[in-house]
């Protein structure tokens, strides 16, 4: 947001009016602090940065040892968009996983954006150096406030976070790191973790994860939705009775500011999610208060749209989320504009291929789109209509679209941040139209969005729609997922997550005919049974494995090397005294130690001394037949494994 789009005319181009009172920097710091007073009072669109944009990233992404990541895990196709941001530093050797429906869609977005981001690198020309000139601190203090804290952060801790975008090669590079699952499917990392992928419901591909490791398992639970008209259902069933469940679903947080301003809502309770046998929330639900709203929301939309063309006015609809633009595409595509013969126009370098993507993979839609198929009809409703009255154009030049063109019309594309892409040549045409309609998804910062563009004259309409779970359905949910443990991430930079509620002991896989082989030993005193063997442990699929060698089968019943238990000295002094050594008991004190031991000697001609400890007896003796003779002595008075 605070850069500004590519010029389209030279008298927009602000950077000698805006450095005017900095020339050669010998202006006094009162009269710099003055102005720079006078612009934070004017925010207009030459205050934005004229220069090829940069990306926020995570907090000191610079800084991360990138070696010291194992796994990462994503969630969703719009998660993958930062990925080569992190693959394509020194010494990344983690492994990546995530569905194949969202590797793919991730990587159609993320080509789509290099495309996009071409235009800036071709009006402004190579960097000149790593280190852009606006990121200098004498820069950024001549920024209006607002722009400042968007780039810095309100302490400054985040200027260290953004990046220059990475290129196509960065792309591939990073498509062929990643290891594609489907649903439910098992991967195994490490022989120590077995992942698995289950739908959320929020968008197609998009996924909660299940860890299971050899002392419990872990859920993931990431931005979900139990009402969906195109994804899989919410697959909440699959993450039910888990050790320790994460939750990372904050949408809810929007559902509660919205009850502080006045909605009253009543506290959640288990009635609203009941048990799977008493109520289906795996399915489309349309009676449900959540899709009825969501349609309502449409309806509104299409029919504002009707509106405007109605009137000679056009629409324009920046692409944000998938889910959204495939509602209000089939929705527009079967309301009255069709009937008025007004064109929609998909404008995107990757548009054709992403819709003929969406045609191919029934398997990672909602049951609804399923049976449509398999009645013989197109999964969506707006396949009929292409190259009729749906015009899908990989750019704003392109020569179809230039044949094609008519107005008013209903557009979508690219980029939501109204930045780059198609977008930014369609508002400067129709921004001062108040006939026109632009229709943004949930935009954090409208007014500085619309800011190169002023005075905007066309009608804004600015929507919401669900994009996780509601708060009214977070406590019913964890109640019937029944975690034994649940935590919630508070975003704190460098910190671990710590789960210490797994289950205390760990199960062992033992072959039956291993099991046969083992010679057991009970010892007397404790009703233990023991076995002793020599072979590998080993980690597979998060389980424990015991597996013998071969050639050590037969060593199961050699004779004892470890001992259990306390040597009672009587006993020990009547067993020397049976092979024919005398020995006489003292005590006194160790020296590995300050604790009480009992020191043993015998006499000539089996001189020897024994020191019988709490935890251990050692034996010296210069003939080793001595200290054979005295071993067994100890070993008949012992239990042995």
């Amino acid at each position: 947001m605070a850069f500004s789009p590519v010029p389209t005319a030279l008298d927009v181009l602000p950077f000698e009016e805006s450095t005017d009172f900095v020339a050669n920097g010998f202006v006094d710091s009162d009269a710099r602090s003055e102005k720079r007073q006078k612009i934070e009072k004017l925010l207009d669109a030459k205050s934005l940065i004229f220069a090829e944009p940069w990306y926020k990233t995570v907090n000191n992404l610079h800084l991360w040892n990138a070696s010291f990541i194992d796994v990462i895990l994503i969630s969703s196709p719009m998660g993958i968009m930062g990925l080569p941001f992190l693959t394509r530093t020194k010494g990344f050797s983690a492994k990546i996983y995530v569905t194949k429906a969202s590797a793919r869609l991730g990587q159609l977005m993320m080509e789509d954006l290099v495309s996009m981001h071409v235009e800036f690198r071709q009006f402004y020309g190579p960097e000149e150096s790593n280190f852009p000139p606006w990121l200098r601190q004498e820069e950024l203090e001549k920024l209006p406030c607002e722009l400042r804290e968007i780039i810095s952060g309100k302490d400054g801790v985040e200027l260290g976070g953004w990046m220059p975008l990475y290129s196509a090669a960065d792309v591939k590079d990073c498509m062929l790191k990643i290891h594609t699952l489907n649903y439910a499917e098992e991967a195994c990392y490490n022989g120590t973790l077995v992942i698995k992928a289950f739908s959320s419901g929020i968008e197609i591909g998009s996924c909660n994860w299940i860890l299971k490791g050899p002392e419990g398992d872990i859920s993931y639970l990431s931005s979900s939705s139990f009402i969906s008209a195109h994804a899989m259902t919410f697959d909440y069933p699959s993450l039910q009775g888990t050790h320790a469940l994460i939750y990372s679903d904050f949408s809810s947080l929007s559902d509660a500011q919205d009850a502080e301003v006045g909605d009253n809502h009543s506290n959640p309770t288990a009635d609203e999610l009941l048990p799977l046998s008493f109520q289906d929330l795996g399915g489309f639900n349309p009676n449900s208060d959540e899709n009825s709203e969501e349609k309502e929301k449409l309806a509104f939309i299409c029919s504002c749209a009707i509106e405007c063309v109605e009137v000679g006015g056009s629409v324009l609809i920046p692409i944000n989320q998938l889910g959204t633009m495939l509602q209000l595409l089939e929705e527009m595509t079967s309301f009255e504009a069709l009937a008025m013969k007004v064109p929609v126009y998909i404008i995107s370098s990757v548009a054709e291929e992403l819709l003929a993507l969406l045609n191919i993979i029934p398997e990672w839609l909602c049951k609804q789109r399923q049976e449509r198929l398999f009645a013989g009809e197109p999964l969506y409703a707006h396949v009929k209509l292409l190259k009729e009255k749906i015009h899908v154009v990989p750019n704003i030049l392109s020569h179809q679209l230039l044949m094609s063109w008519k107005e008013p019309c209903i557009v979508f594309c690219p980029h939501w941040s109204l930045r780059l892409g198609p977008v930014i040549h369609l508002l400067q045409r129709w921004c001062g139209d108040p006939k026109s309609l632009l229709i943004l998804e949930d935009m954090l910062n409208p007014e500085l969005a619309l800011l190169p563009f002023q005075p905007v004259a066309m009608k804004v309409l600015q929507c919401l729609f669900p994009s996780g779970i509601g708060l009214r359905k977070v406590q019913p949910l964890l109640k019937t997922l029944q975690p034994k443990t649940v935590l919630v991430i508070v975003q704190s930079e460098a910190e671990t997550l710590k789960v210490s509620c797994l289950q205390d002991s760990s199960e062992l896989k033992i072959t039956t005919d291993l099991a046969y082989q083992f010679y057991w030993k009970i010892f007397r005193n404790q009703g233990i049974d023991v076995a002793r063997l020599k072979g590998e442990l080993l980690m597979e699929n998060a389980r424990y494995h015991l597996l013998l060698d071969n050639d050590k089968k037969n060593s199961l019943k050699m004779r004892s090397l470890i001992h259990w238990g306390l040597d009672d000295s009587e006993k020990l002094l009547a067993a020397l005294s049976k092979i024919g050594i005398n020995a006489s008991m003292e005590h006194g004190m160790g020296d590995a130690e300050p604790r009480t031991v009992c020191i043993v000697q015998t006499q000539d001609p089996y001189k020897a001394l024994i020191e019988i400890g709490t935890t251990s007896t050692i034996i010296t003796t210069a003939d080793a037949n001595v200290a054979s003779l005295i071993y067994k002595a100890i070993d008949n008075i012992l239990d042995g494994v």
